[in-house]
């Protein structure tokens, strides 16, 4: 097991990973330094607790976000429908 140093925010947070996955615990902790200074950008200074809340919650609501896809209407369907039968008619 290895321990790699995720800086987020000018604050290094020891973490722990298996070895050979330090490279990737890296990169993510450089996503997570990311999202949390654009929160700053918006929202101003927060104490450490309440940014990694805020981070934390934000970060859930974009993974739930994206785990959902959107509900095809029927005229998504229609349209759909319309274009395979003009390229099956292209086709023929």
């Amino acid at each position: 097991m290895s321990v790699v140093s995720i800086p987020i925010v000018n604050r290094n947070y020891p973490m722990g990973c298996e070895d050979g996955q330090e490279g990737r615990l890296i990169e993510l902790g450089r996503m997570v330094d990311a999202r949390a200074r654009q929160i700053l950008d918006k929202m101003g200074p927060l104490q450490e607790n309440s940014l990694l809340a805020t981070l934390c919650i934000v970060l859930a609501d974009e993974i739930q976000n994206k785990n959902q896809a959107p509900a095809a209407t029927d005229e998504d369907l229609h349209e759909i429908l319309a274009r395979i039968r003009e390229i099956k008619h292209k086709i023929s």
